[in-house]
Parts: C-alpha cells; structure tokens; sequence
C-alpha cells in the first residue's frame, strides 16, 4: 500500500464512487473487498482536507485526520448512489465524526451537548467581534451577538474553561527542581486545629509572671536542659523542675476551665501577705513560695505590719500557706526578727510546713520554729526570751502550752540582747 502523505487527491470524487458502485454490483466477496480497500485509499486526501479545517482547536492534527478516516470508512460502507452525491454524504458524516470526537473525548469535565454547542457559538463570535471592535468583546455585546441572555453567557463562558484540563504532573516551568504543578496545591493543615489552642496559651502566658516566662522559653524555644535554665538563671535544678511542674499544671487547669485559676505562685497577683491586727498584736499570713524574687517585698510588708504592733506586743507570721523557701526567704525571716526584737516586740512563727521548717532548722533558725512544725514529727515546743544574760536553756514544755515564743527585751543599758 502506497503511503497516505503521498496521495494526490481525486478531483471528482463523486466520478470514483459512481465507479465504485457499478464495478461492486457484479464483484464476489474477495472483489468487493479489494474495491472497497482502493476507494479508500484514493479518497483519503479528501478526509484529511476535511480534518485540517479543525486545526487549532487543542487537538493533535493527527488525532483529528484518524478520525476522519475513519469517518470516511463509515461513508463508503453506507453509500448508495441512488440517494445523491457521495461527497455531499461524505462531507456530513466525516465533519459529524469530528464535531462527535470534540464532543465525547476532548472535554476535560462531562458537559451537556446543547451546552458544548454553545461554547463553540461563543468562541467564535468572541472571535468575530475582537476582529470587529479591535478589543475583547463584554458579556453585553456576546450576548447580543448570539441573541441569548447575559446569564446565559456567564455559564458558556463557565463551560468553556471546563474544556480542557492540565495534568498535576506536568513539569513546573523551567525549574531546575523538577517541580509540577501539583506542588503548589496545598494538603490539609494539622496544625489549622491547634489555633485555638495557640491563640489561649498565648493569652495565658501573658498572666505569668516574667520568670516562669523566661522558664518556659529557656525550656521549649532555646531547648535547654533543667541543669543549663538553673545554670542561667542561678537557681538549683530542683527549683527549676518544681518551677516546670507547678507552671505547666496552671496553664494545663487553665486551658481546660472557662475561668483561668488563680495564679497564687512567687511574682503573681495573689502571692501576697494578709495583715490583720488584734488585741495581742498583728497577724501576717504569707501565702505562696518565698525566693530571692519576692523576699524583699515580703520583707518590707512584713516590717509595715510590725510597724502597727506597739511594744510588748505580739507579731505572729503564718506560713500555712509557704510551701516553699529559699535562702533568700530564709534570710528574710532573720531581717524581720532583729528587727522586731530591736523594737522590744514577740516574734513568732506559726503553721511552718515540713519542708519550710526543715531549711529553717538547717540554716540555725530552730528556735523560731512553732513546736508543732518539727520535721522530725515530734513536738518540740520552744519558748526563747530575749534576756541579757547567758542564752536560755531549752526547755521541753506540754504539747498543750503555748507555740514557740522568741521574745526581745532592751538591756538597762540600752543595748538589745537576743537569747542564744
């Protein structure tokens, strides 16, 4: 067989059908078949005219040409030279098979028939006016064109971007990456869910007070070990694992609760001191940790509160409510008590807790421990009065007596003494 692109095309081809026809009539099956094969063959050139009218549509003209030869095959199969021209014939079945292969195979999204020929109306009248008016014609003037409503239009044009798609792995421009398209579409986002939670947190930082802030961002933003923050920040590392765990069960009771609870730790709102007077003296509850952070303003409270007892009165601390005290704390409690028995007050510690009484005892401050603080868990009342004088011999007094009293009197002399 003799290649296609070769074929000089048949001036009449209505004269080689007419031929066809009276050579088939009085042929066998065998000669049927080798007529049919060269009709064909002579009037492929003419199918591929027909398919080159279609060109420039987003279809290969390769594509396009096998479909019109096919169309032609169908046409010579069907054509009975009693019912008019063949090439009248052929020229509607082969542009009928076209107009069918854009219809059914080159739509990127299944559209209505009626609304696919509608997109073809549109694209060429858009067409026409640009080469009329010089410019892209509006929804008003195709409308217009095409005599149908601006909604209609809007849907047409709709359509028509649903004609054709691209692949999602189709290479990304000319990027050295080897990126595709499908890279710049985004997935699912799991953090999308963690901004509520985000945006509370960030709210409750805010009521923390700045050193479990910087606690906080030593520990998770810089990465640091317990032993490097308490390196930083001059603290032990078991202070610094108490001050993790107490901050971290506030925030996680605050992000599960309407009303945020209370901050009652060192630097917070409510880590304060509660003074209250009475006929024998004052009273000064502590409530909260005690560190180097709020010594001096508990100091200084402390001292005011003082400052209401006349002398021969009675300053009484509760620490109830101290869980916790450092070195800073401690030295604190020393400050106050010389400075009370300067004034010829009674200084007295009430409702130490183990740990509390545990680092007084250690740091030489016994005898201003209430007896029934002992961290030995026996109790071990304590009366030391301020005298001139050898110090006091200590004394083991009922469980029903009176709780540590450390009293400081002035000499004759003026001098202050403090019982040993």
């Amino acid at each position: 067989m003799r290649e296609t692109g070769q074929l000089e095309p048949f001036d009449d081809l209505d004269l080689l059908a007419d031929r066809y026809a009276r050579a088939r009539l009085c042929a066998d099956a065998a000669a049927r078949r080798r007529l049919r094969e060269a009709f064909v063959r002579d009037a492929l050139p003419f199918a591929g005219r027909l398919a080159r009218r279609y060109r420039g549509r987003g279809e290969s003209a390769d594509d396009l040409e096998q479909v019109a030869r096919l169309g032609l095959v169908k046409t010579v199969d069907r054509f009975d030279p009693d019912r008019g021209s063949f090439t009248a014939y052929a020229i509607l079945t082969i542009t009928g098979e076209i107009k069918r292969h854009f219809r059914d195979y080159t739509w990127g999204v299944h559209v209505p028939r009626g609304q696919q020929d509608r997109v073809l109306d549109l694209v060429q009248a858009r067409a026409v006016l640009t080469s009329e008016l010089a410019r892209t014609p509006t929804v008003t003037e195709l409308a217009e064109r095409l005599d149908l409503a601006e909604s209609e239009v809007l849907v047409a044009q709709t359509s028509a971007a649903a004609h054709s798609t691209e692949s999602l792995n189709a290479p990304l421009g000319d990027s050295p990456a080897g990126g595709e398209i499908g890279d710049l579409f985004g997935a699912d986002d799991g953090a999308l869910t963690l901004i509520d939670d985000r945006t509370t947190v960030e709210n409750l930082l805010c009521e923390l007070p700045a050193r479990e802030c910087r606690l906080l961002a030593l520990r998770f933003w810089g990465n640091l070990s317990q032993a490097e923050i308490a390196e930083q920040m001059q603290i032990s590392q078991m202070h610094v694992s108490r001050l993790l765990g107490r901050t971290l069960t506030w925030l996680r009771e605050a992000m599960f609760s309407d009303t945020a609870p209370v901050w009652t730790a060192p630097g917070g709102p409510e880590h304060r001191v509660l003074v209250t007077t009475g006929p024998q003296g004052v009273r000064a509850a502590l409530h909260g940790e005690i560190d180097r952070d709020n010594a001096n303003p508990i100091r200084r409270e402390l001292l005011s509160a003082a400052a209401l007892c006349g002398a021969g009165r009675t300053l009484v601390v509760d620490l109830s409510r101290v869980p916790l005290m450092s070195a800073a704390g401690v030295a604190m409690l020393n400050a106050v008590y010389e400075v009370t028995r300067g004034r010829g007050l009674t200084f007295r510690l009430t409702g130490t807790q183990p740990y509390v009484a545990r680092v007084l005892i250690v740091s030489g401050l016994r005898n201003l421990i209430d007896g029934r603080s002992d961290c030995q868990g026996r109790p071990d009342h304590l009366a030391v009065q301020g005298r001139h004088g050898p110090p006091p011999r200590r004394e083991a007094l009922h469980q029903q007596e009176a709780p540590t009293v450390v009293r400081a009197a002035r000499h004759p002399n003026g001098d202050l003494r403090r019982a040993r």
